[in-house]
């Protein structure tokens, strides 16, 4: 069951997310860049240059595209500035469903991820807190979200990070439930060679989940290698090689792993955890996980290496003497191309109308409008109102009740585990999510950025709510824990169900649109 039914759980959340994938038929948002890179990576290898318009009348090119008119594009390669990963993900769902003409095909990745998304947050809450009911919870929480929702339905980058860091944090926790019955065996074939041996251990008790234990003296077993951690490295490269971004996750989470393999040390009983944590696991865990990340990250840019006429590529050569010049000529063009990838991204400050203050995200005070349309006719829900114009739109907005309620949990968590929960680490790996997705971002305040970067933090709001849910489990009656649960829980799945055809494009009268901006700054 503890499988059956988080699956069928991701099966509701892909209907969400597959049912009328194609609409609107139109190049979304910043859709602009990333569908057209695709396209062009799949059919030539690099991402190519396209005109703004066409022809005499100066149709768009985002008009023709999606009316199927995709060879348009330029004999030179474009300046991207977010490596390959994430796009040839959406060059699979081309290749697969027909070309670039149809919208189901290049959002089908983000869907599909979207979908898998909610499987792996089921299985890693089962993980946490070991009771199928709130692992199901998570699921539901992340497949009503409204952010959820339409990052799984529009083609952009930010769902296929949070797919890749998610699977890694769920390898991670895998890995330490792996290194604590590895040293609490390990504990108990020292102890029994120490009695053996009629050699005393240190007089010095531990209590761990009501037993009490010696503490030994011996720092116990390496426990930095598993292939878990391996795999959460590669996963852990994919991110970074689909958005810089990544690059925080990966410290957080490697770090956060090598801290608790020191406290499962702990916990088995040996004596001084931290530091034989440090040197035993902490040091290795590095030799391991940062080759094998930057290996992943420079593999994923394999086809800037192979084209000749890639962007940057023959810099060197054009400007000898130039950068690093001890590196071979391609790699020193390589190396360029990221200082100038690092400019654009730190002193990006180019206004638009719907960036968000990074520090508001958990809110969702900015949403972003990525789609809005008049219809001349009244289809669908607008037939109600026939004197009312009719308009389709896509707000990238986040279930509120999901949102508001997710960071009030991680406030009132964090006070739960350090007075109430003692030596509880998962309210640390609810933490992590936002040490990780959140916070780097405070130093980029007045950089242009958007409130859906957030749907990679969206994971670890909805397991701060699970945390808090699964404390109340533990410390108040079953009627009252349940009828809680159950009213937050419909009521929750109200909101989603009003906010739906705002957050996939339904058509709906223009008043019924409005009525979902409550407040001027989600207009």
């Amino acid at each position: 069951m503890g499988w059956l039914l988080p699956l069928l759980m991701a099966a509701f959340g892909g209907a969400l997310r597959f049912i009328r994938l194609g609409s609107p038929h139109a190049i979304v948002f910043d859709e602009t860049y990333y569908v057209k890179d695709a396209w062009t990576m799949l059919m030539t290898g690099e991402a190519r240059n396209w005109p703004k318009e066409i022809g005499p009348a100066n149709i768009p090119i985002d008009t023709l595209f999606a009316q199927g008119d995709t060879n348009q594009w330029l004999a030179t390669a474009e300046y991207v500035v977010h490596p390959p990963i994430g796009k040839w993900m959406i060059a699979i769902g081309l290749k697969l469903f027909g070309g670039a003409d149809s919208a189901f095909a290049w959002r089908f990745s983000t869907a599909l991820v979207g979908t898998l998304a909610i499987l792996v947050l089921c299985r890693v809450a089962l993980r946490l807190f070991h009771n199928l009911p709130i692992a199901l919870m998570a699921g539901f929480l992340l497949s009503v979200d409204g952010l959820g929702i339409t990052m799984s339905r529009t083609s952009l980058l930010d769902n296929f990070i949070m797919i890749f860091v998610l699977c890694a944090f769920a390898c991670l926790l895998a890995h330490r439930d792996r290194t604590a019955s590895k040293l609490q065996a390990a504990y108990l074939a020292d102890s029994q060679k120490r009695s053996a041996r009629f050699i005393p251990v240190t007089p010095r008790l531990g209590k761990h989940k009501g037993h009490t234990r010696f503490m030994l003296d011996s720092p116990g077993p390496a426990v930095f290698f598993s292939w878990w951690r391996v795999v959460a490295a590669v996963l852990l490269g994919l991110a970074t090689g689909t958005k810089w971004s990544g690059i925080y996750f990966f410290a957080a989470f490697a770090l956060f792993s090598v801290l608790l393999d020191a406290w499962e040390r702990h916990k088995a009983g040996y004596r001084m955890w931290l530091l034989s944590g440090i040197w035993k696991d902490g040091l290795p865990t590095a030799l391991v996980m940062v080759p094998i990340w930057a290996g992943t990250y420079l593999a994923s840019w394999t086809n800037w290496f192979m084209h000749s006429d890639s962007y940057m590529h023959n810099w060197a050569a054009e400007n000898p003497g130039e950068g690093i010049t001890w590196l071979p000529q391609t790699l020193r063009s390589f190396v360029e191309y990221h200082r100038q990838m690092w400019d654009f991204h730190t002193t990006l400050e180019t206004p638009h109308s719907y960036m968000a203050n990074p520090l508001t995200w958990p809110l969702q005070t900015r949403p972003t409008s990525f789609y809005w349309e008049e219809l001349n006719d009244h289809p669908g829900l607008c037939a109600i109102a026939q004197n009312s114009k009719c308009i389709s739109a896509v707000t990238s907005l986040g279930n509120p009740l999901i949102w508001w309620l997710g960071s009030a949990c991680v406030l009132v968590g964090i006070v739960v585990a350090v007075l109430l929960r003692k030596g509880d680490w998962r309210m640390w790996a609810v933490l992590i999510g936002f040490i990780g997705g959140w916070l780097p971002w405070a130093q980029y305040i007045h950089r242009t950025t958007f409130t859906f970067y957030s749907i990679v933090i969206l994971p670890w709001i909805v397991l701060a709510i699970c945390y808090m849910a699964d404390w109340l489990r533990q410390n108040v009656k079953a009627t009252v824990y349940r009828s809680s649960v159950g009213a937050a829980l419909g009521l929750i799945a109200l909101v989603s169900l009003f906010f739906y055809p705002i957050w996939t494009a339904i058509p709906v009268p223009y008043e019924f649109w409005l009525a979902h901006m409550w407040f001027p700054s989600w207009i």
